[in-house]
């Protein structure tokens, strides 16, 4: 027989483990404004192709280094058992706080919480040595999220780096850390109920927020033209440098010539090599080659809104 297929929940409706990085601010992906216009529907992150790829790649991988982790674990003398995989769970007192757990496990008669995470080999100086605690801290709020809501003293995190780099990382239950996540994620859910949003924090909020201008004019007082004032002035002195930084790099390559390294007493100072070649099509080119008809054309044109450029008068 099949098993039966689990229904995932919506997320609009609760508050995950992958949340509380961005409610906190600390996340490297989103910050709480994003969130917070996921979570009342007004924003719908696009999944690209690429991005698929990542998270199927993610999921594939998660049996393995479940499976490389239980035998690590069993090769240093541990007594290891598996008794729960991808279980949901949700907050007794507060219903829309929830949780899912990788994998849940009994080591020497204790149970833990479960985290696996796969890392490209260039995040991988954001994780500390292995057996610490040391890891990057958007996942150790995730972790201190699932044992506010699955209580166990101790979490393990099993990271994947690259394909054989695995490192093994312990995190003990810290109360006084888990009531201010909570705290702050109950906050954050009001925010939710009240459609009171937070203040965006970065470019991209400030993008999405304002896409297009309204056509009119406002007087600015005192305290936003200095910051204009400021801006004109880094922007010139900005100028000023990036000239002072090309007229350095034009005058050191005119002396390296053909020189593909710059030694300076036997240690290297600079490099100046070719990249591999690469073939490159001009598709729009070649499309247009073929003779389309407007009406072919028009089948595959999107009208984008347009750009909002910025400028400082």
């Amino acid at each position: 027989m099949n098993a039966p297929e689990r229904v995932m929940p919506d997320r609009k409706q609760l508050i995950g483990g992958s949340d509380v990085a961005a409610i906190l601010g600390v996340s490297k992906w989103k910050t709480p404004f994003q969130l917070y216009q996921e979570k009342i529907g007004a924003f719908v992150e696009e999944i690209t192709p690429e991005k698929q790829k990542v998270f199927d790649r993610g999921h594939r991988w998660e049996p393995v280094v479940i499976e490389m982790m239980v035998d690590e674990l069993k090769s240093r003398g541990h007594d290891v058992e598996i008794i729960a995989r991808n279980e949901r769970y949700q907050d007794p007192e507060c219903s829309f706080l929830a949780c899912e757990i990788d994998v849940e496990l009994r080591i020497d008669e204790e149970e833990l919480n479960g985290e696996i995470k796969t890392v490209h080999p260039f995040a991988a100086k954001e994780w500390g040595e292995p057996e610490t605690d040391e890891v990057p801290i958007y996942y150790a709020a995730q972790v201190m999220h699932g044992l506010m809501i699955k209580p166990r003293r101790r979490a393990i995190v099993a990271a994947l780096i690259g394909a054989d780099d695995l490192r093994i990382h312990f995190l003990e239950r810290d109360d006084e850390t888990i009531a201010g996540i909570r705290t702050q994620e109950i906050e954050f859910w009001q925010r939710i109920q009240n459609r009171n949003p937070p203040e965006p924090t970065d470019p991209v909020d400030v993008k999405w927020l304002y896409q297009r201008d309204g056509g009119t004019a406002i007087e600015a007082d005192d305290e936003l033209a200095l910051l204009c004032q400021q801006l004109k002035d880094m922007k010139a002195d900005a100028k000023a440098l990036d000239g002072h930084i090309e007229l350095l790099a034009t005058k050191i390559k005119a002396r390296m010539g053909t020189a593909a390294t710059l030694l300076y007493r036997g240690k290297p100072l600079a490099t100046w090599k070719n990249n591999k070649d690469s073939a490159t099509t001009d598709w729009k080119a070649a499309y247009l080659d073929l003779g389309p008809t407007a009406r072919h054309c028009a089948s595959f044109t999107t009208t984008k809104p347009g750009s909002r450029p910025f400028i400082v008068k």
